[in-house]
């Protein structure tokens, strides 16, 4: 990687680290939570970050069951965060982009721009058929990932999980949540 492109911050280990609430949902017709190999590799990753599991839930690529799951998290305030895999393609059954940005009260915009950056390092143009995107909804961080295990790896590993991480610095997205809701 050149310098120009080379990621700035880092985690400081000295500092102390905040666990959050991580929910997992799979969005996908085919799968089950026996099959589901992305939203496994999330949860593995998610524990292994030290953060709590919120839930896992497999859902299929339909709006309502999609906006459905993800109020349940938000509306129970069971989860800090949500990140889905699943359903970002250009097919007519890639829908969880239509689910969710709606619900979005704003949009995390650098999200998909990185997504994107370290997605063509590992798998060039075809990051094209991905719409991988983020927002905030009541409070809520939810990210949107494709369903390949390659780009949920990619996503977590070097996207959410150093936003995730209270010591991450210059600055991370856990020392917003107690702000995230001001009016």
């Amino acid at each position: 990687m050149s310098e120009a492109l080379k990621p700035g911050g880092g985690i400081k280990p000295d500092l102390p680290f905040t666990p959050v609430r991580v929910a997992v949902l799979t969005i996908s017709d085919t799968r089950d939570e026996a099959s589901d190999t992305s939203g496994q590799i999330l949860v593995e990753r998610v524990k292994a970050a030290g953060h709590e599991l919120g839930g896992r839930v497999v859902v299929r690529d339909d709006i309502e069951q999609i906006r459905a799951q993800v109020r349940s998290w938000i509306d129970g305030k069971t989860v800090d965060a949500i990140v889905t895999t699943g359903g970002t393609g250009l097919t007519g059954r890639d829908v969880t982009v239509e689910a969710l940005e709606p619900l979005f009260d704003k949009k995390i915009d650098g999200f998909s721009v990185v997504f994107h950056l370290i997605s063509y390092a590992s798998v060039g143009l075809s990051t094209l058929q991905s719409r991988a995107t983020a927002g905030l909804i009541d409070g809520v961080f939810v990210f949107c990932l494709p369903g390949s295990n390659g780009a949920v790896k990619d996503g977590w590993d070097k996207v959410i999980a150093a936003q995730l991480d209270s010591r991450h610095k210059p600055c991370n997205m856990v020392e917003l949540m107690p702000r995230l809701l001001e009016r």
